[in-house]
């Protein structure tokens, strides 16, 4: 069996054109995902699952904004409009988005109280997903990662998969970013910096 796996993140419809996040271009990672998928025999996908009281929800918090940021018990907490609620069609993954490949789905970000954007750990940085112990039981040693949103829940994702020990990728052709506030470029370099290799090609397995 292969020791690579593709890591796809949160390619949901809240995160595409008309979707409650949008992220720009967002459902033109579709295709060369696909693409990708083919190519690997590994596939787990990543899917953000937020209860309607999600602390990472501006509605939640009374007269916030979205994209402000507030300082909760695991740390700072960028506020967003809510997205991706559990059992709803904006949490579904995008209708294109070949997913009958994958042999798991993590869900992240279900716990009320605290965010999660990596697929390894939530935002407190230590409560685990699970991810990390099936793919040690899988012998996989080397993640690809593509999907959304570039600068975060992928960088967030790669540099905990680094951290972890994995020799790690990710392939911006593959990717979409939200960029706030020049958030790309400061995980572009967070990502370097990690030794992470940054792919402007697809790859395969």
């Amino acid at each position: 069996m292969s020791q690579s796996a593709l890591l796809v993140i949160d390619v949901q419809n809240d995160f595409c054109p008309g979707g409650a996040l949008a992220v720009a271009e967002g459902d033109q990672v579709v295709a060369p995902i696909n693409t990708m998928i083919d190519r690997f025999e590994n596939i787990i996908l990543t899917q953000d699952w937020h209860p309607a009281n999600h602390v990472s929800f501006a509605s939640n918090h009374e007269g916030a904004s979205p994209f402000e940021s507030v300082s909760l018990n695991y740390g700072e907490q960028t506020l967003w409009p809510p997205h991706c609620v559990a059992a709803s069609d904006g949490a579904n993954f995008h209708s294109n988005l070949n997913t009958n490949s994958a042999q798991m789905t993590v869900r992240k970000g279900f716990r009320e109280n605290i965010d999660s954007y990596s697929a390894f750990f939530e935002n407190d940085q230590s409560t685990p997903t699970g991810l990390h112990g099936y793919l040690q039981d899988r012998s996989i040693k080397k993640l690809v990662l593509c999907g959304l949103a570039t600068d975060y829940c992928v960088a967030w994702s790669a540099l905990d998969a680094a951290k972890l020990g994995y020799e790690t990728s990710i392939v911006l052709p593959a990717c979409r970013a939200i960029d706030l506030a020049g958030s790309l470029d400061h995980q572009i370099n967070n990502m370097r910096n990690a030794n992470i290799a940054i792919e402007e090609s697809l790859v395969g397995s």
